[in-house]
């Protein structure tokens, strides 16, 4: 980890305003039904994106859309097809997967799926499968999350930091890190068991690449899961529980985990607790992260395809707050709106989550295939 991440909560805020406007349920899981009064009165209220644009024309619409990939992002992408297909008196089908970032690429390289739902940037492995199989796509920012370490709320504990939990979760911890005082001695002499998202995760890839240093790279003792809320379950059905699970499944079973601050020693802000205040406040380090979707450029072409992410983007503040994640600026989706309606393919992410990378340099970039 590199010392450029002290702030990059409001890093990812400035480079993703920077990118996009220069560039032109089950029980527990977050909610899926969000009201959208304003689809009713035409009016989206102060700050949104509609008031800016006219509405999407959603007349005469047709066919299926399927969108596949991050568990992290399905309760956004789930709320917007819920919402267009009202919009669209179910004339459009929208089908929404949860394979995994790592999952969802496979499917849209593949050429399987339309949008992918992803929680971190396209990898440079990922891009050269794209690019061999001749798919480009349309790289859009919808969200933060403000990535969860919990424990079971019996567990004593208010606050880790991150040399702790990188003394929990790095390769070198397999089989000998098993206890909670091998990580603290003033810590009980109980039994750690650890919950994860799944090997195929957007969200195991950036808890890795921010705890202990290096994306993928991780004890393989630990019981990982590609559905949160098994997570949920597992950590709130075991005392001696920690786990990393996204701020939307945290935050409506609160009553079942406890969230413990992050103390990160590189930076001066002592422990914080995640919440979209601290995200958006910079604070909240280094756990902080935004979500993606990636549409197929062909896809875009498509009536439907081209409604559906017009609609999911100027109605995106409202519903990504109904489902407890952190809405973009409006700027933002204004900018996002404009490189689609370009079609403006590539990333500008450069292959690699790239954490702490210093804004100016972010922004010298175009996005690149």
């Amino acid at each position: 980890m590199n010392s450029g991440r002290d702030h990059f909560g409001l890093w990812a805020v400035a480079v993703i305003l920077g990118l996009l406007t220069g560039c032109g349920p089950q029980a527990g899981s977050p909610t899926t039904k969000p009201r959208l009064d304003a689809l009713k009165s035409g009016d989206t209220g102060a700050g949104s994106t509609d008031s800016a644009r006219a509405p999407v024309d959603l007349s005469g619409l047709s066919g299926a859309i399927s969108i596949n990939g991050s568990s992290t992002l399905e309760p956004v992408s789930e709320a917007v097809a819920e919402e267009f297909q009202n919009a669209t008196k179910r004339s459009v089908k929208v089908k929404v997967g949860i394979a995994g970032t790592g999952g969802g690429f496979k499917k849209f390289y593949r050429g399987e799926i339309d949008i992918c739902d992803a929680s971190r940037p396209i990898l440079t492995e990922e891009m050269n499968f794209a690019r061999e199989a001749g798919i480009e796509y349309i790289e859009l920012p919808v969200c933060f999350d403000a990535l969860t370490v919990a424990v079971h709320p019996s567990n004593k504990l208010s606050s880790i930091n991150v040399a702790q939990l990188k003394t929990m979760w790095e390769p070198a911890a397999e089989k000998k890190i098993t206890r909670w005082n091998q990580v603290n001695p003033d810590w009980p002499d109980a039994e750690l068991a650890l919950f994860g998202a799944g090997l195929d995760s957007g969200t195991f890839d950036y808890f890795t690449e921010a705890i202990v240093g290096k994306a993928k790279q991780c004890r393989s003792d630990f019981t990982p899961n590609e559905d949160d809320n098994a997570l949920v379950q597992g950590i709130a059905g075991n005392k001696h529980a920690l786990g990393f699970i996204p701020f939307a499944y945290y935050e409506p079973n609160k009553d079942k985990l406890k969230a413990l601050a992050i103390n990160w020693e590189k930076n001066d802000a002592g422990p914080v607790l995640p919440s979209l205040e601290n995200v958006v406040a910079g604070k909240y380090n280094p756990l902080s992260r935004p979500l993606f979707i990636y549409v197929n450029r062909k896809s875009a072409d498509r009536p439907e395809v081209k409604a559906f992410v017009e609609f999911y983007l100027q109605h995106a503040r409202e519903l990504v707050t109904e489902v407890k994640y952190l809405p973009l600026p409006a700027q933002a989706y204004e900018g996002g709106l404009a490189r689609f309606a370009k079609l403006q393919t590539g990333t500008a992410f450069g292959g690699q989550l790239e954490i702490g990378l210093p804004v100016e340099e972010i922004l010298k970039r175009e996005p690149k295939q």
